[in-house]
């Protein structure tokens, strides 16, 4: 009778304490979170309650993070005296932590993480001594660290970071011998590091960034070998660090002490440690750089920028073979650029401006075809000519060689570099004519090639780059008219003062008007024999033409029925390949080789005999109509685009079979990891294997920016535009290295004039195209226009699909709901509930049934989950505005990369 009351009670106390919880809520509830909580049912089956299975009136978890519930957290919660979680993180909960929270003795995990909490940290959560989690970051929190903190000996991870706690660190943490994470970064904290946090055995992430730290960072913290993070960025520390950091910190992948006032001679390890990051800018290290840094084998990125280094820069960097980032600039380095630094084919981006360096510019590095960002070779020495491989960037955005002593003419393979925005090479010595190849960087915003030694006249069709927003030709020889268009008529955007022979242009530059030049009597006659001449030329060509064709037209209907099968050429780039040949290749286009079926045609693996290479076959469908339309379209678009995310084709075969039909095909090469289809949507027929096989979030990330960068080649960076018009998960194929490659032409269209930068003028003169269901943007269905948007819409959809798992006629959507407002309705505190499951395995999140096991990695994996949100819904983001219903809410595919880079950085901490 006794038991039977005393389980009366608890359950009421915990049920009032439940209630009252809610009563503190003040405003609707959005999402519908509390709607559960009524006597309709059991309190435990609340949603967010969790309640013991061996005594069910026992809360032992309260979780209700990312609700978007906004009040104050209530008292009562501290009479649910067996809650082991409390977890309230992601919502806009105000006021103070109760005091009452440090009743809770029982509790392992408080995270009130990411609310509008104000007020100081309770002194009494020192009496939950059970506690493993505690993570109050992001919030409004003030006062010091409290010093009781450091009795909890069972702490794995303690966030307070980005509040705006102030005084010094508590020596007390030292006594948190399990801790492993301590993050402190975004605060206003003050006085030295102490040594005591040396005692933390465990450590693997300290951040002690972004904070008023002053003094010498403690030797023996040095000698924490656990270490796998270590952040002290932008404080006033100051000091030097040990020669053997490396040999001491094994395991460190990131070592950030950028901006502080660090000094003494720069030395580092005979240890291999560092595997991403290291990060020493802005401060004051003097001496040369070591040669040991090639040691450094698995070093991603390193940043010396703004110190006051000097000597030579180390050959042994080339040894770095997966550095992806190097920044040496603004210090007193000399010599010569080594050329070693051309074995770095991971290298995306190469910043030595600002130093002191001489000699020549390597053909290895202007040449290296990784550098995708930007080579700043700007304020130096450097002589010479710039080399013809400077062609081989054809992914780099940024060249910047301005204020050196280069000379020689302008490389016309400057013109290869297609995805060139910025172009400085101002003061210099060049001389000669402007290429007229600089016209095909379509891209182009920033032109400057003042104060060289420039002559001849302006191209012309530098005012057909519609992307031009600046150009500066000042102080050179030039002379001639200038145009009239692009650019050009904007006065406030370009200069081309300083060059006295120039003529014409737009009033508004007030140059003198060009003479018109009378042609002499003599000279005229001679023209007019010329133009007869030519005349009579054209007349002889046009009938050696036509009777070629009709020779052509007749020997080719004769080939079907005598003749036996060929092959033709799409390009001078492709050599074609004959029927017999591929029926050989595919084992007689055996259903053993069948990669696929589509709506024109069929896909077989394949052999080609002349080089044993794997190629995948797509045949033809000849009776389905609009398949030889798709064949021409897809060898038209195919035969005038390269880029490495598009899919590269080796040969085709226009021919008859051996029964006498027509026969048309296309050879591409193999991709051996199949279609994105296959790994979003895995077959459930097929082995274990391949259907549990997944793609990780950076995975998904580095196709969505492939796929983007195939896109914004196509419509901004060809010579003429194009529209793919049929972009889906089938038609974006994987190689070997899960890099992506856009194919399927079949319904692609060129526009009919050039590409404008915005991309809402990119049209083509063809009507309501059909395209695949799901992916076609709303206007082609109401006979709009082919448009480089149409593409950016399938291009929303498609990553949409990438990260929720969900295609756009998945079930669920239904009733008017689409996969764009299923997506936008999440954002940005829910997008956890709507992606892929497959991704929320990469981190342990917020559920602590992990974190009550005491799992230390699980710990670290809540970062993970943290960062995983923000990226995700900055992904989700991009991809609800691409599939807006209206074209003009669309952004355009350049704009899409920039963005996704800016994901990417987030989600590897770039920048940070």
């Amino acid at each position: 009778m006794v038991d039977d009351c005393r389980l009366v009670i608890a359950n009421e106390s915990h049920q009032f304490a439940l209630l009252a919880f809610k009563d503190e809520i003040t405003q609707l509830d959005p999402l519908g979170t509390l709607s559960s909580w009524n006597n309709s049912l059991h309190f435990c089956e609340w949603r967010g309650v969790t309640c013991s299975r061996r005594h069910r009136s026992r809360v032992t978890k309260l979780q209700l993070p990312s609700q978007s519930l906004v009040g104050s957290i209530s008292p009562h919660v501290g009479n649910l005296s067996f809650l082991k979680v409390l977890n309230l993180a992601n919502n806009s909960f105000n006021g103070e932590i109760p005091q009452q929270v440090g009743h809770l003795f029982r509790l392992q995990s408080l995270n009130l993480s990411a609310n509008l909490l104000e007020g100081q940290i309770p002194v009494n959560l020192s009496h939950c001594i059970d506690l493993i989690g505690l993570r109050l970051y992001k919030n409004m929190l003030v006062g010091r660290i409290p010093d009781e903190l450091g009795s909890l000996s069972k702490l794995i991870s303690l966030v307070l970071g980005e509040n705006n706690l102030s005084g010094e660190i508590p020596p007390s943490l030292g006594n948190l011998s399990s801790l492993n994470f301590l993050g402190l970064g975004f605060n206003s904290l003050e006085g030295s590091i102490p040594s005591a946090l040396s005692r933390l055995p465990s450590l693997k992430y300290l951040f002690l960034g972004d904070n008023n730290l002053s003094g010498m960072v403690p030797l023996s913290l040095y000698n924490l070998s656990s270490l796998e993070y270590f952040g002290l960025m932008r404080n006033q520390l100051q000091g030097s660090f040990p020669f053997d950091i490396g040999l001491e910190l094994p395991n460190l992948n990131d070592f950030s002490v950028f901006q502080n006032k660090f000094t003494g001679h720069s030395k580092y390890p005979e240890s291999c440690g560092f595997k991403t990051r290291l990060g020493l800018q802005r401060n004051m290290f003097t001496g040369s750089i070591p040669t040991g840094i090639g040691k450094l084998k698995n070093l991603g990125v390193f940043t010396l920028y703004e110190n006051k280094l000097s000597g030579q820069i180390p050959s042994s960097f080339g040894d770095l073979t997966r550095l992806s980032e190097l920044y040496l600039a603004s210090n007193n380095l000399t010599g010569k650029i080594p050329s070693s630094l051309g074995n770095c084919k991971s290298l995306q981006l190469l910043e030595l401006y600002e130093n002191k360096l001489s000699g020549t510019i390597p053909e290895q590095v202007i040449g290296l075809s990784s550098l995708s960002r930007t080579l700043n070779l700007a304020n130096n020495s450097l002589t010479g000519s710039i080399p013809v491989e400077v062609g081989k960037l054809k992914n780099l955005g940024e060249l910047i060689l301005s204020e050196n002593k280069l000379s020689g003419e302008i490389p016309s393979t400057l013109g290869d570099c297609s995805s060139l925005e910025i172009l400085q090479m101002e003061s210099n010595f060049f001389q000669g004519s402007i290429p007229q190849s600089l016209s095909y960087l379509k891209g182009l915003e920033d032109l400057s090639l003042a104060r060289n030694n420039l002559s001849g006249k302006i191209p012309e069709d530098l005012q057909n780059i519609s992307a031009l927003l600046r150009l500066d030709l000042s102080f050179n020889n030039l002379e001639g008219e200038v145009p009239r268009e692009g650019v050009f008529k904007n006065l406030s955007a370009i200069s081309v003062e300083g060059n006295s022979r120039l003529c014409g242009g737009v009033p508004e530059l007030q140059l003198p008007n060009c003479p018109i030049q009378s042609v002499p009597k003599k000279q005229r006659r001679s023209l007019s024999f010329k133009v007869i001449i030519i005349i009579i030329v054209i007349a002889v060509l046009c009938l050696i033409l036509i009777v070629f064709f009709l020779t052509l037209y007749w020997r080719k209907n004769k080939s079907k029925t005598k003749l036996p099968s060929k092959s033709f050429n799409i390009g001078n780039q492709y050599l074609g390949v004959s029927y017999n040949e591929l029926l050989n290749a595919t084992n007689g286009f055996g259903s053993t080789n069948l990669l696929g079926v589509g709506s024109f045609g069929s896909v077989y693996k394949g052999v080609l005999r002349e080089d044993e290479k794997l190629v995948a076959v797509k045949v033809l469908n000849l009776q389905q109509r609009g398949a030889t339309k798709s064949f021409m379209a897809e060898c038209d678009a195919l035969r005038k685009v390269r880029h490495r995310n598009l899919l590269k084709i080796i040969t085709c075969c226009s021919s008859v079979d051996n029964q006498g039909n027509d026969f048309k095909a296309l050879v591409f090469e193999f991709m051996a990891n199949g279609s994105l289809e296959n790994w979003l949507h895995p077959i459930s027929n097929v082995d274990d294997q391949l259907r549990w096989r997944n793609l990780s979030l950076e995975q998904r990330l580095n196709i969505a920016m492939d796929v983007a960068s195939a896109l914004d080649y196509l419509h901004h960076h060809c010579q003429t535009p194009i529209v793919h018009c049929d972009l889906k998960p089938s038609n974006v194929l994987l190689d070997d290295d899960l890099i992506a490659h856009v194919g399927d032409f079949g319904l692609a269209k060129f526009l009919s004039k050039p590409s404008s930068y915005s991309g809402q003028n990119d049209k083509s003169s063809s009507i309501a195209i059909k395209g695949s269901i799901g992916y076609v943007a709303p206007e082609y269905g109401m006979g709009g226009e082919v448009s480089t948007q149409g593409d950016v819409y399938s291009y929303g959809i498609l990553l949409l699909e990438m990260f929720t798992g969900k295609r756009s006629t998945d079930d669920i959507l239904k009733d008017g709901l689409s996969l764009h407002n299923f997506s936008k309705m999440a954002l940005p505190l829910r997008v956890l509930e709507i992606v892929d499951s497959r991704l929320l395995l990469e981190a342990e999140g917020d559920d602590a049934d992990e974190a009550i096991n005491h799992n230390v990695n699980n710990m670290r994996r809540n970062i993970t989950r943290d960062k995983m949100q923000e990226t995700l819904a900055s992904i989700i983001q991009i991809g609800v505005i691409c599939s807006s219903e209206l074209p003009s809410e669309r952004i355009s595919m350049k704009e899409v990369t920039v963005k996704l880079q800016g994901v990417k950085d987030l989600l590897l901490g770039v920048g940070m």
